[in-house]
Formats: C-alpha cells, structure tokens, sequence
C-alpha cells in the first residue's frame, strides 16, 4: 500500500460521517449551478407528482370501471375514454418531467467536472515547481481527471433523487388518507433500507479510497513507461514495465471486483425491501377486505404507492451509494485546489528598452532538503549586454542555479535581482516579458511548428522566421512539408534531438529577451551549428544601438565556454573562480581538467567510431 492510500484512508475513516460529507459536496454543487439545479428538480417534482397521479388514476378507474365492470357485465364508452385519457395524460406530463430531469442532471455534472477541471489545472500553474517536484505527475493526472469525475459522480442521480423525495412524501400522505394501517406496514420498509444503505457506505468507502490512490498510482506508471519509451524499449524492458503496470492493474482490478461484489449484493437488498413491503400491504389488506373495513381499490391503491415510493427509496440508495467515491474524489481535489500558493508578487515594471538587463545575485541560499546545503552563500553579478558562462561538475547545481535566476523556485536566503529589482517584487508576468531560460531538454508540443515558436501570441511570421534564422533553424523547417504550418507530433518526435533545442531556442528568441539564460541548450547541436547559434546571439540586439541580450550560458565544450566575456567555475556551491577563459585554464587546474575531459571524451569517442 502506498503512502497516498494511508493517508487517504486515514482521512475517510469509516467512523467518519460519510452521509454528512456527501451532502456538504452536494451543498458545494447547488450552491455552484443553483439554476441548472432547480430545473432539473422541477422535472423531477413533475415527475414525482405524475407518477403519484398514476396511482390515484389507478384506484379510481378500480372502482369507478373495472369492480362496476364485472358486476354488471358492461361498462359505457365515456368511461373507458375517461380513464384512457387520464393515463395518457399523465404519462405525455411525467415525460416532461423526465426530459427536464435528465437534461439538467447531465449538464450540471458536466459543467461542474469541466469547471473543476479548469480550476485544478489553473492552480497547477500557479504552484510553484518546488511543489510539483514533490507530487508524482501520475497523482496530478488522476487529480484533475478521475477525481474530479469522481467528485460530482453523484450529480447524476441527485435532481432525480431530491424530486422523488417530493413524490414520496405525496405517496405516503396519501397512503395514510386512504388506510392508516396498511400505510404503517408498507412504511416498515424505510428503516430496513436505512440500515442496509449505512452497512453498505461502511464496507465500500475504505475500497473507494484505496482504488482513487491505485489510479493515482497506475497513472504515474502508464506515464512514466510512455514518457520513457525510448530507454525502455533500448535497453529491452519492456516486459518488466509490463508486470508492473500489470501489478497496479490487478489491484486496481481486485478492488473494484470486491466493490462489484458488496455492490451486488447491496443492490438486490434494496430492490427487495420494498417488495416486501407490498407483499405485507396485500396481505394486511386480503384480511381487511373480507372483514369489510377496506375495499379492493385502496389495497389497489397503496400497494402501487408503494412501489411508487420504492423508486424514490432505490433512488436515494443509488445517490448514497455514490458519496464514498464522491467524497474520496472531493478530498483529492480540494488537497489541490486548497493547497497555499506561496509565490508572492509586488507591482514593480521594467524599463523595456533595447539594452540587455543586468542580473545580480547576492548571498543566494538554496537546498533540496534540510541539512543538504546545495549554494550557501552564492553572489555574482553580470553587466548589460555582457556573455558569462558558468562551469561546473555533474550536480554542482547549474541547472538548479537557473531555476533560481528565472524564479521557479525561490531562494532559502539571499536575493536575485535584475535591473536592480528583487524578483519577487515584480509584477505577474514580468520577468516572462524580459528573462528567456531555454532548458537542455526541449519540450515541443503536437502542434504546428508557429504555434509552438508563438506559443498563443500574436507574431508575426517574419519575427518567427528570424527567431529561426538565429538558431539555425530556418533550413530544416523550410524543408517540411507544410513549412511553418507543418505538425510536429507529440513531443516534437518527427525531429532530431538538435532540432527540437534549435526550435526551443526560437521559442525564447521570437520574444526577444533582454536576459537569455541557456541550460546546455545546444548540447545536441553539432559544434559547427553551435559555433553560428551562438555567434548570432552575441551579434542580435533588441533595437538599433542595443547591447543586445545579457547572455548566461550553462556549458561543457571549449567553443562555447571561449565566446563568454567571463567564466564563473561553481564547486560545492560557491564560486571557486572566475574571469576569461584562457586565463582560468592557465591558473586553475581543477577548471581545466574538467573542461579538458570533455573534448578528451568526444575524441576518443571519434577515434571508437572511426575503428
């Protein structure tokens, strides 16, 4: 069992008043769609009330038209008219109703799910990524899918459930109006079918709960093993991501297997309940009649009130039997939706001018986990315009370092600013008009190749087009088949892995940054590409007299570290040295060594190749 299952089971105990959390969901349901809500119960009340009109119709015709019938052998035409067209009429109303009922049913359990929907998908994007680091994509796939179905399952059966409430109290007073004990035989039922709709929500709400958290689980491993294709399918797992999806699968199966069962057996107990009840109605009514103190029309009359208030009774049952999974869903969601975004903003605006912005960073602090330091005490500072590179070993916290500097995530301590303002004082959406981070790993959409350089606003295909001239990435895209128009596929699979980052390098360039922060952007990129790439950016400004775009590079070979006006060597977390290239390898062994390795790497890599 998974920690999420624990702790889901934990907060939907069986002690715990899951009838009370079922209807407070239902509360948080009508007071979002009243109107919708409030049609859909008038056709249901409709509804209720024909159906109640039935039996009367029923009675009547037993003693106006069918008793009179077999004693006098006939029976007049008017009559027979009369009572056709009651239950014509009744019927054509009571269809109504249920048109009314169902329409409103459907579109307010799928407004509120595609509502939900939209809201937990909003509060994704508004938490930061220290939060989505925590969370398994799995869990926030079933979040925003199945336990938001599950939340609002009991929308459906709700208008129905409410109207027949109406048709049952008409059933009942008029059972007690026409014969007060058969009334209280038949009424019997309701207190058997309480208690076995409680017994029923004591068994299953444990196995809803534990089978929310299984499809959390079988997401994240359905999206792991598709989002890692490739290195299954090289290294030949496929038959280990097989079993174990396969494991999460059969539980999940189980679980809904014993669900199924207590299900059904719950179900037959309450369509039985009340036959039963109609069984002690004719039978308390077959002795009333031979001692003359009923007729055969009221017997008539409240067994089929009581099968009447049997569907409200089934009714209720099948709204009840929906809160476990609906509460369990409703609590999932709302983890999410309740969840406190700690990213604070102030009002400041940067000047938007043709300069590149100047990035300080002073006493920055950061680590993953208490007592696990990952920058302590980490200051710098980069001039407009100016082209720095930082260097450093596998997990000295590059990459971590642009998180920092593009506010993903916020310092334990310290302060980024650029032009002279904190980060956390600008304004929404500020830093995204000025700061481009392009990371090592390009993620492209199934889109057209504009939409994913444009990403919904509103350029210019020359402004495209010269995105990709810069990143080199004119040639390739002019040679599909639809040029800009042409669909990338999922993930931008139809391209090369030094395609995808030349696009993603567009992406960022298209909005012309004043601070452009690269993380290893071009690794996949030939040496040659690269050397262009990256000359063109030192080359582009922001406007006529501009210093072009301050530049921060994260890189690894020689070339690209050589075009920086300043290295910054990162080790353990600080700033071991820094300035121009040539002179860290002549004075810093540690910094040439590991420049060094790498060009002795891809060397001997040709050399095994050219063998």
């Amino acid at each position: 069992m998974t920690a999420e299952t624990a702790i889901d089971e934990n907060l939907l105990d069986p002690s715990r008043a899951t009838v009370m959390d079922g209807f407070r969901v239902l509360k948080v349901a009508i007071k979002r769609e009243p109107w919708i809500f409030t049609l859909s119960t008038l056709g249901s009340v409709l509804f209720g009330a024909l159906t109640v009109a039935d039996a009367w119709v029923l009675g009547w015709a037993t003693n106006h038209v069918v008793l009179p019938a077999f004693k006098h052998g006939s029976t007049t035409s008017g009559l027979v008219w009369t009572v056709i067209g009651l239950f014509v009429g009744v019927a054509l109303l009571r269809a109504v109703g249920i048109v009314a009922r169902r329409l409103g049913a459907g579109v307010m359990q799928y407004r509120l799910q595609a509502a939900y929907r939209r809201e937990v998908t909003a509060q994704y994007l508004r938490l930061p990524m220290a939060w989505h680091q925590r969370h398994p994509t799995g869990q926030l796939l079933s979040n925003a899918n199945a336990d938001v179905e599950a939340a609002w399952a009991p929308i459906a059966p709700l208008p129905m459930a409410v109207g027949t409430v109406a048709m049952m109290v008409i059933a009942v007073v008029q059972m007690l109006l026409v014969n007060l004990t058969m009334a209280a035989v038949g009424l019997m039922v309701f207190p058997l079918v309480t208690l076995a709709t409680l017994t029923y929500q004591h068994f299953s709400s444990p196995l809803f709960t534990r089978i929310q958290a299984l499809r959390a689980d079988l997401s994240e491993v359905a999206h792991e093993s598709f989002d890692g294709a490739m290195v299954v399918k090289t290294l030949g797992r496929e038959a280990e991501e097989t079993e174990r999806f396969a494991e999460k699968a059969l539980q999940l199966r189980d679980l809904g297997i014993r669900v199924g069962r207590i299900r059904a057996f719950f179900d037959p107990m309450l369509e039985a309940i009340p036959s039963l009840g109609v069984l002690g109605v004719l039978g308390v009514g077959v002795l009333q009649i031979r001692h003359g103190t009923a007729n055969p029309g009221d017997v008539v009359t409240i067994a089929y009130l009581l099968t009447i208030v049997a569907f409200p009774i089934r009714s209720i049952g099948w709204l009840l039997g929906e809160f476990p999974r609906s509460v369990v869903g409703f609590r999932r969601v709302h983890r999410v939706l309740d969840e406190p975004v700690t990213t604070t903003y102030g009002d400041v605006r940067l000047t938007d001018d043709a300069q590149g912005a100047s990035l300080e960073v002073s006493g920055l602090a950061f680590s993953y986990a208490p007592g696990q330091d990952l920058f302590t005490d980490l200051s710098f500072a980069v001039e407009p315009g100016r082209t720095i590179a930082i260097v450093g070993e596998t997990a000295s916290g590059k990459s971590t370092l642009t998180t920092l500097l593009t506010r993903l995530v916020d310092p334990g301590a310290g302060v980024v600013r650029v032009d002279g303002t904190d980060l956390r004082d600008l304004a929404p959406g500020e830093l995204a008009r000025h700061v481009a981070l392009v990371p090592q790993s390009a993620f492209l959409f199934d889109d057209s190749v504009r939409d994913n350089i444009a990403l919904g606003e509103d350029v210019p295909d020359e402004d495209v087009w010269a995105a990709l001239r810069t990143a080199q990435a004119d040639g390739f895209v002019a040679a599909l088949p639809h040029g800009l128009d042409s669909r990338l596929g999922e993930r931008g699979t139809t391209l090369s892995g030094g395609q995808r980052q030349r696009l993603s390098l567009a992406r960022a360039l298209v909005r012309r940054p004043r601070l452009m922060i690269l993380d290893d952007a071009t690794s996949a990129v030939d040496p040659e590409v690269e050397a262009r790439i990256l000359g063109g950016l030192l080359r582009s400004g922001r406007g006529s007299g501009g210093a072009g775009s301050t530049l921060v590079l994260i890189a690894y070979r020689k070339a690209t570290i050589g075009l920086a006006d300043e290295v910054l060597f990162l080790d353990h977390g600080r700033i071991a040295d820094r300035g121009p290239h040539a002179q860290l390898l002549a004075r810093n062994p540690a910094y040439a060594g590991l420049v060094n390795a790498y060009e002795d790497a891809r060397e001997e890599q040709s050399e095994v190749v050219g063998d």
